[in-house]
C-alpha cells in the first residue's frame, strides 16, 4: 500500500499551481458569496490534506480492486436516481444527495473513478484493446454510467464522460484506423443529431436542454430567459476591461452587485474574476488551467506504466476540458452547461474530487519511470 519514495521526485509545482487556483476560487467566492467563503476555506484545506495523504499510497495496489470501483460508481448512480424516485429531490434534474445542509453529487466522484476503473482495465487487457470485442466491452462499460448520468437528467457531465473515454482510449494504444473509422461515423452522425434536436417536435432532449442549445443560437430572443445569465455574464468580464474594477467592488454598474447573475459562485464564477481583476485575471486562471494540463501530461509521458499514463492524462483532460467548458458558457462561446471551474467554483463535491484525482497524478509522478 505505502512504498518508500524519494522527495525529490515529488510534484511540488502541480501543487503550488492547484493552490494557487484553488486561492483564487477562495477570493472570488468571498466576493460573489461572502456566506460561503469559510465553507470554501474548509473544503481546501481538507481536499488539501486529502490530496497529501493520497499521494502516498501506491495507486497499482488501489487498482487492485478495480471491479469495486466499477461496482461503487454503479452503486453511487443507482441510489441518487432511486432517491429522486422516492421525492428526494422534489422537482426537476436529481443530480445529488441532499440531507439538511449537505449535499453530495455522486457524478462528481464518478468522474475520478471511471479514470481509476480504465486505467486497469485497458493496462490488463491492452494487447486486445484493438479487438472489436474488447472495444466492444468497453463501450458496455462506460455506457451503463453514463446512462445513469444522462437520465438524471446531466447532459454536460456525460459529454465529459464520453469525452474522458475518448482518451483514456486514445492513451491506452488504440488504433489510428479505428479512431479515423469511428469520427467518419460519428462526425455526420452528430450533424444530424443536430438538425433532430433543433425540429419542435423533438423528442430527444429535454425542453430545458434544447431551450440552452436554441437560446445560445438566437440569444436576442431568449434574452429575458436562458440566455439571460450568459448575457450578464459577458457583460461583467467585458466590463472589468484589462486590470478588472477591483476587488469587492461597490460601484453601483457592477453586475455582480446588482444580482444579474444568480448564484454567481458556482457556474459563472469566471464572470465575477473577469469583472473584479479583468482581462489580466481571466488570463492568469486560463494559465493556471492549462499549467495543470501540461504538467498531467508531463507526467503520463514518463509514467511507469500505461495505468499511471491514463490517470494522469485523464485528470490533465478533466480539468482543462471542464475549465474549457465553464469560461466557453461564461463568455458565451458555448451553450450553457452546468459544470463547475476546476478548483475555482464553489461547490465541495466537485473540490474535494478533483483533489482525490490529483492525488493519485502525484502519485504517479513519484514512481516515475527512472
Amino acid at each position: 500500500m505505502f512504498k518508500h519514495y524519494r522527495l525529490r521526485d515529488y510534484d511540488f509545482k502541480l501543487i503550488i499551481i492547484i493552490v494557487a487556483l484553488s486561492v483564487i476560487g477562495i477570493l472570488a467566492i468571498g466576493s460573489a458569496k461572502e456566506s460561503l467563503q469559510s465553507k470554501q476555506v474548509y473544503g481546501v484545506l481538507a481536499g488539501f490534506t486529502l490530496m497529501i495523504i493520497i499521494s502516498f499510497i501506491d495507486y497499482s495496489w488501489v487498482l487492485k480492486f478495480y471491479w469495486i470501483i466499477y461496482l461503487v460508481i454503479l452503486g453511487l448512480l443507482t441510489a441518487v436516481s432511486l432517491y429522486g424516485a422516492l421525492g428526494g429531490s422534489g422537482v426537476g434534474a436529481q443530480r445529488w444527495f441532499e440531507i439538511g445542509s449537505f449535499r453530495f453529487q455522486p457524478s462528481e466522484l464518478v468522474k475520478i473513478l471511471l479514470i481509476l476503473f480504465f486505467a486497469q482495465f485497458i493496462m490488463k487487457y491492452k494487447e486486445r484493446i484493438n479487438t472489436f470485442r474488447y472495444i466492444s466491452i468497453c463501450l458496455v462499460l462506460v455506457g451503463i454510467p453514463w446512462y445513469l448520468v444522462e437520465e438524471q437528467p446531466d447532459l454536460s457531465t456525460s459529454i465529459i464522460i464520453l469525452i474522458l473515454f475518448c482518451v483514456i482510449m486514445f492513451v491506452g494504444g488504440l488504433s489510428y484506423k479505428i479512431i479515423l473509422g469511428i469520427l467518419a461515423v460519428v462526425i455526420p452522425a452528430a450533424v444530424i443529431f443536430i438538425s433532430l434536436i433543433l425540429q419542435p417536435d423533438q423528442k430527444i432532449l429535454d425542453e430545458y436542454q434544447k431551450n440552452r442549445i436554441l437560446s445560445f443560437i438566437d440569444p436576442e430572443e431568449y434574452a429575458m430567459k436562458e440566455a439571460y445569465q450568459q448575457n450578464n455574464s459577458v457583460i461583467a468580464i467585458g466590463s472589468g476591461q484589462l486590470t478588472g474594477k477591483g476587488y469587492k467592488n461597490n460601484e453601483v454598474s457592477s453586475v455582480k452587485n446588482g444580482n444579474y447573475i444568480p448564484e454567481p459562485q458556482t457556474d459563472f464564477l469566471f464572470a465575477v474574476i473577469g469583472e473584479e481583476f479583468g482581462f489580466e485575471g481571466g488570463c492568469v486562471v486560463v494559465g493556471l488551467l492549462v499549467l495543470i494540463g501540461l504538467e498531467c501530461l508531463a507526467i503520463a509521458a514518463k509514467a511507469k506504466d500505461m495505468a499511471g499514463s491514463i490517470i494522469a492524462a485523464g485528470m490533465g483532460t478533466l480539468v482543462v476540458v471542464q475549465g474549457f467548458f465553464n469560461i466557453g458558457v461564461s463568455t458565451f462561446l458555448l451553450p450553457c452547461t452546468g459544470l463547475p471551474l476546476p478548483f475555482v467554483s464553489y461547490g465541495l463535491t466537485s473540490l474535494m474530487s478533483l483533489y482525490i484525482g490529483m492525488g493519485f497524478v502525484l502519485n504517479v509522478r513519484l514512481q516515475y519511470r527512472h
